[in-house]
C-alpha cells in the first residue's frame, strides 16, 4: 500500500482484505487489523521519506506504542493484547501493506514476546524453572505494555549459526548475579533504535570453553545503553532501507540473571519444536505484494490522487497483467493462511514441508508481482514519487534473509521431499 491509496475519495477501488474473507476471522483479528489499517496512511506517507534517507521509522513506533500494539503477543495476564500466531502475522501483514520497513523491524519486537509467551508456555520445564521464567517475564512484559519499551532480537552473525547449523559464535559466561557477553551481530534491525537486544548466545560452561553446542544456546536482553555495547557500520542498502539493520559489538557486557527470555536451554528446545518462527518474516513480504497489486489496480484506473487521470485499463495486455498478478497474489494469500493455521509444536513431516514451500512462495512471490507491478504500469512506474520502485527494491530482499533465504529453503524442502528420518544413501562405486 502506499500514500497515493490513502486518499480513496476520488476512487471506487476497494483494496482487498489482508486474510482476504474476513468474517472467517476472530473478533480480536478484526480488530487488531482494523487498527493498524486506521494507522496505515500516515506510515506510507512516511515511508518514502525513511528509504530515501534511510532512517528508523521512530514516528510509526510512537503509533504503534500509542496504539497498544507493541503488546501485541504478551499474554493477557502480563497486560498485553494475547495475540497467537496466526493473529500476528496477519497484523504484520497488514502493516508490511503500508510500510515495509515497519513491519519487517516491528517482527524483531514481536519475536521476544512470542519465544517468551506462548512457545514457552508449550514447552517442558521443570516446575522451579517455570516459575522462574513467569517471575522474569513479568519484568521484560512490563518494560513493554507499561512503559513503551522496544525489544529486538539480533540474529545474524555472518555464519552458520543463523541458518540453525552451528552454535552462536557470541558467547555468555556465567559470572556471580548474570553473565557477560561478547559478540558482534550483523543486519541487526534496530540497531541504535531499540531499548533491549535480546541476544541469542553461546552459554560457555566451565572446562568448555569453545566447544559450546546448539543445546546452549541463551536469549539474554541486553539494555542499549549498557557499558561494552556499541552500534557501528553504514547503512546504505537496496531495500527495507528503515529497518536501520547496523552491526552490533557486545564486549565483555554484564546482564543480571534477570535478563534471560528464556530459562538455560529453552531456545534450542523452541526453535527445534516451533520452527513456524523462522518464517515470521514472510508476512511483511505478503503485505507488500498486497500494495504493489493495490497500486497497480489503481493506476490503471487513474484514481492516483495527483496524476493526471488517464486509464490505462482498456488494453488487453494491461488486463492479462492484472489478472496474472492476482492469481499470483491469491495463490500467495492461500498459503500463507494455511501456514498461519498450521503453526504448532512439534508439526509433522508434511507441514514442517508445507512451511518451506510457503516461507519460499511468499519471499519469491512478492518480487515477482513487484515486478509485474513495473512492467504494467510503465516508465512513470520507476519515478521515486511513485511507491513501486521502493516496494520492488524491499521486495526483493525477502529471499535473502535468514534465517531461511530461498536457497535453504529449496535445500531442506528437496531432501525431506526424498528421505525418510535416518534414511542414508549407500556410496556410489567409482
Amino acid at each position: 500500500m502506499s500514500a497515493v491509496l490513502a486518499d480513496t475519495a476520488a476512487s471506487r477501488y476497494v483494496p482487498s482484505h489482508i486474510a482476504g474473507n474476513p468474517a472467517t476471522l476472530t473478533p480480536l483479528q478484526r480488530e487488531l487489523i482494523a487498527r493498524v489499517s486506521a494507522l496505515g496512511p500516515r506510515w506510507a506517507e512516511r515511508a518514502e521519506r525513511y528509504d530515501r534517507e534511510a532512517t528508523f521509522p521512530f514516528e510509526n513506533y510512537d503509533d504503534l506504542r500509542t496504539s497498544g500494539l507493541l503488546g501485541i503477543c504478551v499474554p493477557t495476564e502480563y497486560g498485553g493484547l494475547g495475540a497467537d500466531f496466526a493473529t500476528y502475522v496477519m497484523v504484520a501483514a497488514e502493516i508490511g501493506r503500508w510500510c515495509g520497513a515497519t513491519a519487517l523491524s516491528f517482527n524483531m519486537h514481536v519475536c521476544s514476546c512470542m519465544w517468551s509467551g506462548f512457545i514457552a508456555d508449550a514447552l517442558d520445564m521443570t516446575p522451579e524453572q517455570r516459575a522462574d521464567h513467569a517471575r522474569i517475564r513479568a519484568i521484560h512484559y512490563e518494560r513493554i505494555v507499561k512503559q513503551g519499551q522496544v525489544y529486538a532480537q539480533p540474529f545474524s552473525e555472518g555464519g552458520a549459526a543463523a541458518a540453525g547449523a552451528a552454535p552462536w559464535g557470541t558467547v555468555a559466561k556465567k559470572v556471580d548475579g548474570g553473565y557477560v557477553i561478547s559478540g558482534k551481530k550483523i543486519f541487526a534491525s534496530l540497531a541504535g533504535a531499540a531499548d533491549w537486544y535480546g541476544v541469542l548466545c553461546t552459554l560457555e560452561r566451565p572446562g568448555a570453553e569453545g566447544r559450546g553446542t546448539r543445546r546452549d544456546s541463551m536469549y539474554l536482553a541486553v539494555p542499549a545503553n549498557a557499558p561494552g555495547v556499541s552500534v557501528f557500520g553504514d547503512w546504505d542498502p537496496l531495500g527495507m532501507r528503515g529497518t536501520v539493520s547496523r552491526n552490533l559489538l557486545f564486549k565483555d557486557v554484564f546482564v543480571p540473571e534477570d535478563a534471560r527470555l528464556m530459562p538455560e536451554g529453552l531456545y534450542f528446545q523452541a526453535a527445534t519444536r516451533f520452527p513456524h518462527m523462522f518464517a515470521t518474516l514472510s508476512p511483511t513480504y505478503l503485505g507488500v505484494a498486497q500494495a504493489a497489486y493495490d497500486f497497480t489496480v489503481q493506476y490503471l484506473r487513474a484514481e492516483v490522487p495527483g496524476m493526471p487521470p488517464v486509464k490505462r485499463r482498456m488494453y488487453p495486455t494491461k488486463q492479462y497483467a492484472v489478472a496474472e498478478m492476482r492469481i499470483k497474489l491469491e495463490a500467495t494469500r492461500a498459503l500463507f493462511l494455511q501456514n498461519a493455521r498450521d503453526a504448532t509444536l512439534d508439526p509433522d513431516k508434511d507441514t514442517r514441508m508445507r512451511l518451506y514451500a510457503a516461507h519460499y512462495t511468499i519471499m519469491e512471490n512478492a518480487n515477482d508481482l513487484c515486478r509485474l507491478a513495473i512492467r504494467t504500469c510503465g516508465g512513470q512506474s520507476m519515478l521515486k514519487s511513485l511507491p513501486l520502485e521502493r516496494l520492488y527494491r524491499d521486495s526483493r530482499c525477502g529471499s535473502l534473509m535468514l534465517p531461511w533465504t530461498a536457497e535453504l529453503c529449496m535445500d531442506r524442502l528437496g531432501r525431506e521431499c526424498l528421505y525418510e528420518a535416518g534414511e542414508k544413501d549407500e556410496a556410489i562405486e567409482a
